[in-house]
């Protein structure tokens, strides 16, 4: 017969199965898909990081001001199985990107088509 598990063991495993996981918000939570947004600008940065693939962009604005953007696109496993490698888009690299900005007024938007411009 086998002794019973230590507490300490109970409840390190009570206290794993209580532990808070991050929520992945709803698209529709996060970002408004009714005021499509266009942007231009060059790629300071790409993350190929779950649950998404981010980079950053600086955007020149009409005004002659840039704007740092934050973009997010699907996750790692979705864009490469749609084609995306490491090395599609690369800081430098000057984009379209079509999309839908944050709920919250932040430059946070959602990709939805990423054009690169020629090279």
């Amino acid at each position: 017969m086998k002794a019973a598990p230590a507490p300490r063991i109970l409840l390190a495993g009570l206290l794993l199965a209580a532990t808070p996981v991050p929520a992945h918000h709803s698209f529709k939570a996060e970002y408004d898909q009714d005021h499509p947004v266009t942007l231009v600008g060059t790629v300071t940065k790409v993350t190929w990081k779950n649950p998404h693939v981010l980079f950053r962009m600086d955007v020149k604005e009409e005004s002659g001001k840039v704007t740092k953007w934050e973009l997010e696109m699907g996750s790692p496993n979705l864009l490469l199985s749609q084609g995306w490698t490491l090395n599609s888009l690369k800081a430098g690299d000057v984009v379209t990107v079509e999309g839908y900005p944050a709920k919250n007024g932040s430059k946070i938007a959602n990709a939805r088509k990423v054009t690169l411009s020629a090279r």
